[in-house]
């Protein structure tokens, strides 16, 4: 999986479960590198990336609003 990931979410059912699935998989990638936090970021109503970040310190799981 590529990070960052883009995902578009049609309701709040479908969000829940996509952005647990892309932290998942994020936190999986973080913790084989053991050097990246996660930065979980809202860009509107129905659209977020998940993406690796060294701004966020390893083991941590930040969030954003760019909207």
């Amino acid at each position: 999986m590529n990070f960052p990931l883009t995902l578009t979410v049609a309701d709040r059912e479908s969000m829940d479960s996509q952005l647990e699935a892309a932290v998942t998989a994020a936190k999986a990638h973080a913790f084989a590198e053991k050097r990246h936090g996660i930065l979980v970021t809202r860009h509107g109503m129905d659209k977020f990336t998940v993406a690796l970040s060294d701004a966020v310190p390893f083991g941590l799981t930040r969030e954003h609003q760019a909207w």
